[in-house]
């Protein structure tokens, strides 16, 4: 069973400002409740072909992954993937004007779980999207104050 979580959020800031925070790696553990830790495995900046790693916790394992970047266009979109583990998993963030300067942003998580993970198909699916809620507004609210 495919999971594939889209979550959105309109942030009060211009969209260039919000693709430039959302999309720099380093910034992934200010606004991801799950990311610990983020490590470049290929020099910046941010282009198609750069690889990161992550650490994070998710449904109370640690999980550790690299991303790559299969697609990247400025201030509009951002596609990772990885092919690791029991879970691999596309995230991409798409950014859109709003009205009176804000953005939309959104978030989308999807992937095939193997093995045993693809029978909590459905409960990573709930929890997925309850991490992504928690984690857009936190970056709604990080951004909203500056």
């Amino acid at each position: 069973m495919a999971v594939d979580v889209t979550t959105s959020t309109v942030i009060r800031a211009p969209r260039e400002a919000v693709a430039a925070y959302a999309c720099d790696p380093d910034r992934a553990p200010d606004w991801y409740q799950n990311i610990s830790s983020v490590e470049w495995q290929t020099g910046r900046p941010l282009r198609q072909g750069t690889r990161i790693a992550f650490v994070a916790q998710f449904l109370g394992r640690r999980l550790a992954y690299t991303y790559e970047v299969v697609e990247l266009v400025e201030g509009a979109r951002l596609v990772m993937r990885t092919a690791e583990g029991p879970f691999p998993m596309e995230t991409s963030y798409t950014f859109a004007d709003a009205e009176d300067g804000r953005t939309l942003m959104e978030l989308r998580n999807r992937g095939e779980p193997r093995g045993f993970s693809r029978a909590l198909a459905p409960v990573m699916k709930s929890a997925m999207r309850r991490a992504n809620e928690k984690d857009l507004a936190q970056l709604r609210g990080l951004l909203e104050r500056r």
